[in-house]
């Protein structure tokens, strides 16, 4: 009798757990992701709003899927910066047991996703460590270039050349570790003719810098996590003055995505804590000859009609 007393009253407490779950599903409006895309269409919703923690969690999750595929949850939690238990928590809102079963989708995601997953091969051991972590950089510099081959969003890319070839000056943005990018665009953008300001925030004047921006102007910016810089406050700014805004960030997370006309996500691969910037440099240098070849068209038209 107590024996029978004691599985009913676990089948009741697990009926529990799962009715819980399930009203919480409901509650947000969606039902429980079967594919890894599911889970980004879910994400980039905004249906979800999660607390610190869960958010850190998803921002790691949406940027490293490969890593998220291949590795325990011992070592998946300690590249996120949270608990395992986080995990398992972030797991049971979509409506999954545990963090295992919710695995199963970054696993399909990445074997039907070849140059995802041969961004995870490790590179051969050798003698020479600074040529160890040469290579090292290479292959994460190739898998962040492999991610923009297979997954790049075409229709925003052409829509950010045409507002930045319609804008009057552009304004291009970014910080930390976004301004070596920022600074090569805007060089680029001045050895080709086009206008531009590069928001360098020297003396801490970048307030000062976007002041005189306007709704003919446009914005280039470039930001990734963890999204601490001056970046959010200056792109609001040229917001609030009606310019046009395009953004470069690695996730539907950034706090640039609610001020954006459009954007691109640009995720880069890192090795030993450090990050490539080899696909943010790749896309950036194809808005820019973009923008080139597209005012060089509408100047073409204006010349032929006169």
């Amino acid at each position: 009798m107590s024996g029978t007393r004691k599985s009913s009253g676990r089948s009741s407490a697990d009926e529990a757990a799962t009715r819980k779950r399930g009203r919480s599903l409901a509650a947000l409006g969606y039902i429980k992701p079967q594919t890894y895309e599911e889970l980004r269409a879910v994400l980039s919703s905004g249906t979800v709003h999660f607390p610190k923690r869960l958010r850190q969690v998803a921002i790691f999750l949406w940027q490293h899927p490969s890593d998220v595929a291949l590795g325990t949850i011992a070592q998946v939690a300690a590249q996120a910066g949270v608990q395992p238990s986080t995990l398992v928590r972030f797991a049971q809102i979509f409506g999954y047991a545990g963090f295992s079963d919710f695995q199963g989708l970054f696993k399909d995601h990445v074997k039907a996703s070849w140059p995802e997953g041969r961004g995870q091969e490790r590179t051969p051991r050798v003698s020479n460590a600074d040529l160890h972590f040469l290579r090292g950089m290479v292959g994460a510099s190739q898998a962040s270039l492999g991610r923009i081959e297979t997954g790049f969003d075409i229709e925003s890319f052409e829509k950010m050349v045409a507002l930045l070839s319609a804008a009057e000056l552009i304004y291009v943005i970014g910080s930390k570790r976004a301004f070596p990018v920022t600074s090569y665009l805007s060089l680029t953008l001045s050895q080709q003719g086009v206008r531009n300001v590069l928001v360098d925030n020297v003396g801490s004047t970048a307030l000062d810098q976007v002041g005189c921006i306007g709704r003919r102007d446009a914005v280039l910016a470039v930001s990734f996590s963890p999204y601490n810089s001056i970046t959010p406050d200056l792109v609001s700014v040229a917001h609030e003055r009606r310019a046009r805004i395009v953004t470069i960030t690695d996730s539907t997370f950034s706090p640039l995505v609610k001020f954006s006309d459009t954007w691109l996500e640009v995720v880069e691969q890192d090795f030993a804590g450090f990050r490539s910037l080899a696909a943010s440099l790749a896309v950036g240098m194809a808005l820019v000859h973009g923008v080139v070849a597209q005012r060089a068209e509408m100047i073409a038209r204006l010349t032929n009609g006169n």
